[in-house]
């Protein structure tokens, strides 16, 4: 993937294509589920750290799916912004039955 400044209209395509095997999705959601309601409660009992736990929970399941699952490299290494927002509209689309696990 390039490194080259993409719209996420360009980039969420190549984003699905990393995305394919099932494994990865599954890993990905439950990820993206804990991140979220360590967010949470990160806010309701004001601790920060909970949120650090939670990014390190969701980065590490997703990477475990890109090395070990679709044996290919995570995108956030060379466009985080664009993953991450990638990442929270593949969860939606799940949740709404738009993508299949």
């Amino acid at each position: 993937m390039s490194a080259l400044p993409l719209t996420f209209a360009e980039f969420y395509p190549r984003y699905l294509r990393d995305h394919q095997r099932r494994g990865t999705r599954v890993l990905h959601f439950i990820g993206t589920s804990l991140f979220l309601v360590a967010a949470v409660l990160a806010l309701v009992f004001l601790r920060p750290v909970l949120l650090a736990w939670g990014i390190g929970v969701a980065y590490g399941l997703a990477w475990v799916g890109h090395f070990f699952v679709e044996h290919n490299r995570p995108a956030t290494f060379q466009h985080p912004w664009l993953s991450l927002r990638g990442d929270f509209k593949l969860y939606v689309d799940l949740l709404r039955g738009r993508e299949k696990f």
